[in-house]
């Protein structure tokens, strides 16, 4: 996997318009409402860690995951900026090994898309149960087969000063895979001799699948966590046919509670 390496140094650039705070308030009331105030949070899938910095502003003691090295690069210049007290660790979501339990698990920005087979999400969900406190939380999003297939095809750009990038979409259907090839140009400090300005050219090539919320449940079963809820993480509300990211909830099961 090799997701993440050039787009790395602008990636929070594009994903400026990202609503990280209001999913940080929906994060945190539903762990409030699962009595988790405080404590140990895992964030799989953590990325440049603005969703870390945001849940330990709260008052969580945060640790990020992410299989992506220049992702976390980053996101320990942020947390020498903030000073909060994040631990950062490069592994894979599928094996992740922590020293002992958190209170919750988090995963957002559709990190759990990233697992292209079945018995990868049950294998990661299994290490979430494993390292949950006894009824600890696990609150995950994922995009649902719907939005990869609204998207299908289809090419976006975004051009800005210092940088744009082509965004490429190939839906395969039958396998419900989106692939999408990713252009990147950074505006590069130096000229030319002749004074022109250039620029960098990244390309990478990303593959995330579309899951259903009766996929999902029959991974936490697989995994043995309890499924709790799920609702439209977009508009907080009911599921729909139509909805394009969902957010769901299960709890640790199988711990004896102390």
């Amino acid at each position: 996997m090799e997701e993440y390496t050039g787009f790395a140094a602008v990636y929070d650039r594009f994903m400026d318009e990202t609503p990280y705070e209001a999913w940080c308030e929906t994060i945190v009331r539903e762990l409030r409402q699962h009595g988790i105030t405080d404590g140990l949070v895992l964030e799989l899938g953590c990325g440049t860690g603005s969703m870390t910095e945001l849940l330990a502003g709260q008052g969580y003691d945060m640790i990020g995951i992410d299989l992506s090295e220049e992702m976390l690069n980053l996101a320990i210049a942020k947390r020498e900026q903030s000073g909060h007290d994040i631990l950062y660790l490069n592994q894979d979501m599928r094996e992740f090994e922590l020293y002992g339990t958190v209170r919750a698990v988090v995963s957002v920005c559709d990190s759990i898309n990233y697992l292209l087979r079945e018995k990868d999400i049950v294998a990661c969900f299994r290490l979430v149960n494993n390292y949950l406190d006894p009824g600890g939380i696990f609150l995950f999003d994922f995009n649902t087969k719907y939005k990869y297939e609204t998207i299908g095809d289809a090419t976006i750009a975004e051009n800005r000063e210092d940088c744009s990038f082509i965004w490429e979409n190939d839906y395969d259907k039958k396998r419900c895979i989106n692939a999408y090839d990713l252009t990147i140009f950074v505006r590069n400090e130096e000229v030319s001799e002749h004074g022109q300005e250039l620029f960098l050219r990244f390309s990478e090539e990303h593959y995330q699948r579309g899951y259903t919320l009766d996929e999902m449940k029959q991974f936490l079963k697989a995994a043995e966590l309890e499924f709790v809820t799920a609702y439209d993480a977009d508009t907080l509300l009911e599921i729909k046919d139509t909805s394009e990211r969902i957010y769901c909830i299960a709890r640790e099961r199988g711990k004896e509670r102390l």
